[in-house]
């Protein structure tokens, strides 16, 4: 079985639009849907509640993406996870042929699609570990819409794929202790595929399932709190993969009035 598991807050707009995709077109595999409310105060979960057969687990507090993830994944029952943001919407069928993409090689534990948002256009949802270098890369590459789409056209093997739409193998997620709640919101994709591929397992994009994710508007409506979990998660994520560089990523944002 499958566990369908969103985390949400406050986007009540959103996680509606993302469950009736859910509920108009729902996977042929055997599923549920597991809606991780953090003390959102717009009716969410209420909102949520409407949708036959999705399980609601209200937090008593904003616990942070990761941590619960974590709550999801611990109620639901099935042996492989999808963790779905509350702001995309899924085509039908796109779920079925991930899941087929995981059933297709035991040797990968996760697979992510390619993302799109509204108009079609691809995201950059897959890449290289983070490091000071590959950031770089990474940012360079964000600003080249010709390269996005190429790469997101073809099949690859990255270090990480997009929490946004993440399919896991109960298995593999159990192993690693699931995410690493230290990360409160963002990165905790990276860290998460990063401890699956140090058991020699492997990370899987796929270019022919694609999946809308309306990106962008929990960043918009609050642009100064959202960079500062970002630098947050990014500082926590250097403390942990690269110690030595850390002290001076700390010292870099706080001359920057950052940190």
């Amino acid at each position: 079985m499958l566990s369908i598991v969103i985390v949400s807050f406050n986007a009540r707009a959103d996680l509606e639009r993302c469950l009736d995709s859910l509920r108009t077109a729902p996977p042929q595999t055997p599923h549920e849907v597991i809606v991780v409310d953090n003390a959102s105060t717009d009716g969410s979960a209420d909102a949520a509640r409407r949708f036959a057969g999705v399980r609601v687990v209200v937090n008593a507090s904003n616990v942070g993406f990761a941590a619960a993830n974590n709550v999801g994944i611990r109620v639901g029952g099935g042996d492989v996870l999808l963790l779905l943001n509350s702001d995309t919407v899924v085509p039908p069928g796109a779920i079925d042929r991930l899941a087929h993409e995981l059933d297709s090689d035991d040797t990968v534990a996760i697979v992510g699609p390619r993302l799109v948002d509204a108009e079609g256009r691809a995201e950059l949802s897959f890449g290289r570990m983070i490091s000071p270098l590959n950031e770089w890369r990474q940012q360079r590459l964000q600003r080249d819409r010709h390269a996005i789409e190429t790469m997101t056209r073809e099949r690859s093997w990255p270090d990480w794929v997009s929490g946004a739409c993440l399919l896991v193998r109960r298995a593999d997620a159990e192993a690693v202790g699931l995410l690493d709640e230290r990360f409160f919101m963002y990165t905790e994709d990276v860290d998460f595929c990063a401890s699956i591929r140090a058991r020699g397992r492997r990370v899987l994009f796929s270019p022919d399932v694609e999946v809308v994710h309306m990106r962008g508007r929990s960043a918009a409506a609050a642009p100064t709190a959202t960079n500062a979990a970002y630098r947050r998660s990014q500082l926590a994520f250097y403390r942990k993969h690269h110690p030595l560089w850390a002290p001076v990523l700390a010292m870099y944002l706080r001359l920057r009035g950052v940190a």
